[in-house]
């Protein structure tokens, strides 16, 4: 389908999903949502438009998953199944034409979540698994969204490999260095395909609000001595990343994130960034501890405490719609390998990191033209 924005003609943007859970479900929901809302009404996004492209004009074009509750079944029933838990705010949705087609498991699901009940746990399909490549090809997709769980090493691999073979771009969600690496940055670039990653940075997350914190200080000559940020949740991530070996990439990413607002970074024993526990009742809601310890005017002391409640799947989805539409202006624009202005604002593990308000000032020329990357 074509639309005319201002006398230029915008397609769709076809988008094919790796993980069908709790992420996609609320940005499928959100692309319901935000279509039957006016500019004034569109609480909730940092862009109602991006280059002429709204969140309507986002359409899933292909989905991959390994569960047994939502292969086979189609998109709309599939984002509702076990063990998702994220909020519904859309509670009525048109059947959609995607059928969740089985994906290839590799190392995608973490032993130990085989001895949690059943409505919390992944329950593995014996369908067989689909030729991705094909899938992608034959579905039109031109982005492929990888939303696998944390420590999903060899199988993000994997579906960066399809994506390329595919001749499909590439936007990383999860802490397996791809878009930040620059030699899978340069394949995609000699692919004539834009990669965006790594690790989703949330609409007002953990991640963001520490950054932003640590920088504060920087600017204010508050020396940080000391600092923490825990994380806990209900839902499977956080089940999949009680297994601690998972977890390599992605304290490193959230701890390169803070770091990187530092002149100095801090020695190792004196800052902790990192997921702590998951506490089920909690289900998609997500609950993070800040603390910092430091030295102000005068070598006095100072302490902050800070807590945040957000459920968190929204929260991601809430950048991952406005990483799609960029993503398709480097299609439409020929720019291809990493989108540094993009991902320096939306991913904690960006090829190059920048303080986030020169990362939003970057994304905005991006949008407006004013520069390729």
């Amino acid at each position: 389908m074509l639309r005319n924005k201002g006398g230029i003609i915008l397609s769709k943007i076809r988008v094919a999903i790796v993980g069908v859970g709790n992420c996609a479900s609320s940005l499928l929901q959100g692309i319901y949502y935000y279509k039957t809302l006016s500019d004034d009404q569109a609480v909730g996004l940092m862009h109602p438009e991006v280059g002429g492209y709204l969140p309507g004009d986002i359409e899933i074009a292909a989905a991959f998953d390994v569960d047994s509750r939502k292969v086979g079944k189609p998109l709309n029933e599939a984002i509702f199944a076990s063990p998702n838990c994220t909020k519904v705010f859309v509670k009525e949705m048109n059947q959609h034409p995607v059928i969740v087609k089985k994906g290839h498991l590799l190392d995608g699901i973490s032993s130990h979540m085989q001895a949690y009940p059943v409505e919390r746990r992944f329950l593995l399909s014996d369908e067989p698994d689909c030729d991705v490549v094909t899938e992608l090809r034959n579905s039109g997709a031109e982005i492929l969204i990888n939303y696998l769980p944390v420590g999903s090493v060899q199988a993000a691999e994997f579906y960066a490999r399809c994506a390329l073979e595919a001749g499909v771009a590439f936007v990383n969600c999860i802490p397996v260095f791809i878009g930040s690496d620059p030699v899978w940055v340069s394949r995609f670039e000699h692919a004539g395909l834009p990669i965006i990653g790594d690790d989703i940075k949330s609409q007002i997350g953990a991640t963001i609000v520490h950054r932003i914190l640590t920088r504060l200080c920087e600017e204010r000559g508050v020396r940080i001595d000391h600092t923490y940020q825990l994380n806990m949740g209900g839902n499977t991530d956080f089940l999949n990343m009680l297994n601690r070996e998972r977890l390599t990439m992605k304290k490193t990413s959230k701890t390169e994130a803070v770091q990187s607002q530092l002149e100095t970074p801090l020695a190792e024993q004196n800052i902790h960034v990192g997921p702590s526990d998951y506490v089920p009742w909690l289900d998609d809601n997500k609950i993070c501890y800040v603390r910092m310890e430091g030295t102000q005017f005068g070598g006095v002391k100072f302490n902050l405490d800070l807590k945040l409640s957000v459920e968190d799947s929204p929260n991601s989805a809430g950048v991952v719609i406005d990483i799609i539409r960029c993503c398709k202006l480097a299609l439409d624009r020929g720019v291809s390998g990493a989108l540094p202005s993009i991902a320096a604002y939306t991913m904690k593990h960006p090829l190059v990191q920048y303080t986030d308000e020169e990362a939003r000032i970057l994304m905005e020329k991006f949008i407006k033209g004013e520069i390729d990357r």
